[in-house]
């Protein structure tokens, strides 16, 4: 058998993981970066200054040991003690906590429930949309991670994407890959339109180049240089980079008539109508069948087409989303209820896909159907509801160790910072790779994109040991955020459009 068909075969025919462990998953991140923060709080405690001497060095080695490689590590040799893992990390974290607010408030005669009321009135200012940068940013890490680490042994099967049927979780980063462009979309960010209706959509569809030119360039590439393809993925001439692009069109073109209030209840009419097909017509075996493709461009590419429905209820979801999220908070109290309701939202969600599994089919990322669309948004919610939660800690901290600099997407609001503070949070944030990341975001995944493509051309995937595939995934990993960092550090942002 062909080194080809060997490795197409190691991606089919999976059924993916159990709902609770994607969840499980969302709580690894939030940690990661609690403990990146408060290994600076106990550095600047300790000498009383930020950065960390040598700090283009020292900071993007502290984030990728901090950040990325535990990431790494969970997908691979840690997966099966991965409940351990947090459990772990967490109760390092919660005794940092404690510690920094022991020796913050020590001297103070303040009770504990008169600190925390102080805190959740206290005034907050926002640099960047509050735990949607870093839910997209983590979204893009992950999926790089996962793009490469699919292809060898080490990766667990159960967490790759599913053949028909499953929640893998891989297929949950297809999901959450839409809705957090959706979060941030035009739409989203409350930008008016400008000139005609029509004229939107027009400038909607000429935005969207660079998608279609990478959808090109990945499908020449890889028919020409015989790289192993999953056809039950998109089919054999569709690819992800298609489905960004007409997603984008599609629902601007829908967003320009539709009430933004509605936008959830129009998202449900699409994906509920396109159930209703599934179910009552003989689309589903039309999509399931796989020995056609050799018809007509519809028959090769039919799960690419058709579930761009699911897509567009997801995006247009997540713009409602991002409209709520986006809104002018002045408290943290403010922050911390809009958490709650992210929370309530996730769980009345993951309520309504047990409904639809059971009443229904079940998750089917193949066909995008209805369940698939509720399970990316509940769990993209919940995601988003964790890393909040997270930054509201770091939050807390910065005030109680007066570390005003460390970055997060929040700071508390002050009439006046003198220069050094505004110096100070300026060259942290140019020090950060999570800015970096977020900065170019399509960079880093076309870069991720590019170096898979290369990894696998050169290394026998399923042929390496355990410890030689991590070697090889953090190594990779190391690369794409070096040229990142590189960019960002450089002030380079990279602009398609």
């Amino acid at each position: 058998m062909a080194q080809r068909d060997v490795k197409e075969g190691f991606v089919s025919n999976l059924n993916g993981t159990s709902l609770g462990e994607v969840a499980l998953g969302s709580f690894l991140a939030p940690v990661c970066l609690i403990n990146r923060a408060f290994i600076l709080v106990f550095y600047y405690q300790a000498k009383g200054t930020l950065p960390l001497p040598l700090p283009l060095i020292s900071h993007l080695l502290l984030d990728f040991s901090v950040v990325v490689l535990p990431l790494v590590l969970s997908c691979t040799v840690l997966s099966s003690i991965l409940v351990q893992v947090i459990v772990c990390l967490s109760f390092i974290s919660a005794c940092v906590f404690c510690y920094i607010c022991r020796t913050s408030f020590q001297s103070s005669a303040l009770q504990l429930q008169k600190i925390v009321g102080t805190f959740l009135q206290s005034h907050v200012q926002f640099k960047q949309v509050p735990f949607v940068t870093l839910f997209r940013v983590f979204v893009n890490v992950k999926t790089a991670i996962s793009i490469l680490a699919v292809d060898f042994s080490v990766f667990p099967r159960r967490y790759a994407k599913t053949e028909t049927y499953g929640t893998g979780v891989m297929d949950f980063g297809v999901g959450a890959f839409v809705f957090a462009n959706a979060l941030v979309s035009p739409e989203a960010r409350r930008r008016g339109i400008s000139g005609s209706k029509m004229s939107h959509v027009t400038k909607q569809i000429l935005s969207v180049w660079p998608l279609v030119a990478l959808g090109i360039a990945r499908l020449v590439s890889i028919k020409m240089t015989g790289y192993h393809e999953h056809v039950t993925e998109y089919g054999i001439h569709w690819n992800f980079f298609f489905t960004l692009a007409i997603v984008r069109v599609l629902a601007s073109a829908l967003l320009v008539v539709i009430p933004a209030g509605q936008l959830w209840l129009f998202a449900l009419l699409i994906s509920g109508s396109y159930q209703f097909a599934l179910e009552t017509s003989d689309l589903k075996s039309f999509l399931m069948h796989n020995n056609d493709r050799e018809k007509d461009f519809l028959h090769g590419n039919k799960e690419g087409i058709f579930s761009i429905l699911g897509y567009v209820a997801i995006y247009l979801t997540g713009v409602q989303i991002g409209l709520y999220v986006m809104q002018p908070r002045a408290q943290v109290k403010d922050c911390l209820k809009m958490l709650f309701f992210l929370c309530l939202g996730s769980l009345l969600l993951y309520t309504t896909l047990f409904a639809c599994q059971t009443l229904l089919e079940p998750v089917s990322r193949r066909s995008a159907n209805l369940p698939f669309v509720v399970w990316s948004v509940a769990q993209s919610l919940f995601f988003m509801s964790c890393l909040g939660l997270a930054d509201l800690v770091i939050l807390f901290s910065k005030g109680a160790s007066h570390c005003h600099f460390l970055p997060s997407s929040m700071n508390f609001q002050e009439t006046s910072i003198d220069s050094l503070t505004s110096r100070k949070r300026v060259e942290m944030e140019r020090l950060c790779l999570i800015q970096a990341v977020s900065r170019n975001q399509l960079v880093f995944f076309l870069l991720a994109n590019l170096l898979t493509g290369v990894t696998n051309s050169l290394v026998d995937t399923l042929g390496c040991s355990t410890s030689f595939s991590v070697c090889i995934l953090l190594s990779y990993m190391l690369m794409n955020c070096l040229v990142i960092f590189g960019l960002h550090v450089c002030g380079i942002t990279a602009k398609f459009w």
